[in-house]
């Protein structure tokens, strides 16, 4: 695959805030404008009425760009640090326990989404990606750091990876992009990014095998992406748990 697009380059287009409250009120209901086909675009950043209590963070969040390295691999696996393609050996980086807690939102109630495809996929510690021809690296047919899950009754999908390194341009992130069953009577399908707390992002990446990149060029903040399409509400909140980190991802997706 040869890269299609810049990263900090959006697809589609993205309601702004304002314009989301809008539709809102005068909707009188949760509408998701597509960014693309089949695509769902920001809305506001709250818990719904009526949400049931047994579904954590019934939240929705901002969409943002597919960005360049997505690659449609049909990885199902739960581990995403090894290359199937090679000879699986599992790549370098401080191990990382990745949580989707998918939702739904259709008429006013809130209930897990279960059979949903959550795709992850994302850089080394190194910062190079895998399947792509990058003027920085060409990784053509390897498939490390990349895979999917179905979400599970309790509409959960969880992954092991490593901490993501870093690229110049961009803030350390992972993308996502939530897809229901081909299956499904209704296609929907929602792709965005995750980002890290810079101060747990320093701590981690003064470690080997991070450290030898040398510091960072962009802290979140300093991210075009991540300021002008809510990045702040893509943040996750790693966990240290001994010589690994767990970080959980609450999302609700509208399927009215």
């Amino acid at each position: 695959m040869t890269a299609r697009q810049h990263d900090d380059e959006p697809v589609g287009r993205v309601l702004t805030r304002r314009e989301a409250v809008a539709l809102l009120t005068s909707a009188g209901a949760l509408v998701l404008v597509g960014c693309r086909p089949r695509a769902m675009a920001e809305a506001a950043d709250t818990a719904q009425p009526g949400a049931s209590a047994a579904v954590p963070g019934c939240v929705v969040r901002p969409a943002q760009t597919e960005g360049p390295y997505f690659v449609d691999t049909r990885l199902n696996r739960a581990d995403i640090r090894s290359d199937p393609a090679r000879d699986g050996a599992i790549g370098t980086g401080t191990p990382l326990q990745l949580t989707f807690n998918v939702s739904q939102l259709a008429a006013a109630a809130c209930t897990p989404l279960a059979g949903a495809i959550v795709d992850v996929w994302q850089c080394d510690a190194l910062g190079v990606y895998s399947g792509v021809s990058d003027p920085r690296f060409d990784t053509s047919g390897q498939q490390f750091l990349r895979g999917h899950q179905l979400t599970d009754a309790r509409g959960v999908a969880s992954f092991t990876t490593i901490y993501p390194g870093w690229y110049p341009g961009r803030a350390v992130h992972i993308h996502f992009k939530i897809r229901t069953a081909p299956a499904a009577a209704r296609g929907l399908e929602f792709t965005s990014q995750l980002y890290f707390p810079d101060a747990v992002t320093d701590v981690v990446h003064a470690q080997p095998p991070y450290a030898t990149k040398g510091t960072r060029d962009r802290r979140n903040e300093q991210d075009g992406i991540y300021n002008r399409s809510g990045g702040s509400r893509l943040v996750v909140t790693p966990e240290r748990a001994g010589e690994e980190y767990t970080a959980t991802f609450d999302i609700a997706l509208a399927t009215d």
